[in-house]
């Protein structure tokens, strides 16, 4: 069965946004981009909470063909394009969306048959609201964190309102970037 893996940048304390959703403080560079683009090219499904999708497609279906447009703009959006995406949503209607499911409910069991299917592992982008859902329901198999050299103070959290504690087993592909990221690698252990 395939495995739900939350990919996240995180700071120091805990944040994976600022306190608006603010991105900018994650510290991304061609060795890390490099690096991730190898890493998701085997993935074949992407999950993603109604925000982030949308941002997502504001961007990437036409990133790569801009004159302009970097070796990791190309590459992503190649990906982006062919990748099968899966997007939790109440409010998203999907029935014009190339190559998306929308799940709005029964959400643990919608999920169980995406991971019935033929495929590589499920990668959870960003999406906080959705990861913390998932978190809450013990849908999460795995974390692939990006941690960042950085102390927020405030912003929103990766992990809340966990009421259950959730044991994590640290898998041997981590790594540090020349920008001072480190990739953490953790399995849900159940």
């Amino acid at each position: 069965m395939r495995k739900i893996i939350s990919f996240m940048h995180i700071t120091l304390d805990g944040f994976v946004a600022g306190p608006q959703g603010e991105l900018q403080w994650a510290q991304v560079d061609e060795e890390l981009f490099d690096y991730i683009g190898k890493r998701i090219q085997t993935g074949d499904t992407a999950l993603y909470g109604r925000k982030t999708y949308q941002m997502m497609e504001d961007y990437w279906p036409t990133a790569g063909e801009k004159p302009n447009a970097t070796k990791h703009e190309v590459e992503h959006s190649t990906w982006y394009k062919n990748v099968h995406k899966v997007v939790l949503s109440k409010s998203l209607q999907g029935a014009n969306l190339k190559n998306t499911t929308i799940i709005s409910d029964n959400l643990a069991d919608e999920l169980a048959k995406v991971k019935q299917q033929a495929g590589s592992d499920i990668l959870l982008f960003g999406s906080p609201t959705a990861t913390h859902c998932l978190i809450e329901q013990n849908l999460i198999d795995g974390f692939w964190l990006f941690l960042n050299p950085i102390i927020l103070g405030q912003g929103i959290p990766l992990f809340k309102n966990i009421e259950n504690k959730i044991n994590l087993q640290l898998l041997p592909t981590t790594r540090q970037f020349s920008n001072g990221v480190t990739e953490l690698n953790y399995e849900v252990v159940r």
